[in-house]
């Protein structure tokens, strides 16, 4: 990956906040089986419906999942391109000798 824009700084940021509390890894991790409405969730992690909805809008507005609605659910899954790209930032990030960031020398 070249220089990092400040959007993509911004995208990964964002990214790297949803995923800093424990329950939107465990959703993250239990997304990873598929598709799953928003009961199954709530059964999986035991937790009431209005916690877990707070937590999915976090997941939801840094691009990490998908949602779509069938009647009255709603279904939930991971954005794959999403995590691709999350994915590629943290390798270019992370890779000792190459500039990542967009800055010049102090």
């Amino acid at each position: 990956m070249a220089l990092a824009t400040s959007i993509q700084i911004e995208q990964a940021a964002r990214a790297f906040h949803a995923l800093s509390d424990p329950t939107r890894v465990a959703l993250v991790d239990l997304l990873r089986g598929g598709e799953r409405c928003v009961c199954e969730l709530t059964d999986a992690l035991q937790t009431g419906q209005s916690r877990l909805s707070f937590h999915l809008r976090i997941l939801k507005e840094a691009g990490l999942v998908l949602d779509r609605r069938d009647g009255r659910w709603v279904y939930y899954q991971l954005n794959p391109g999403r995590l691709e790209d999350l994915a590629a930032v943290l390798t270019a990030c992370c890779a000792p000798g190459k500039p990542w960031l967009a800055r010049g020398c102090c």
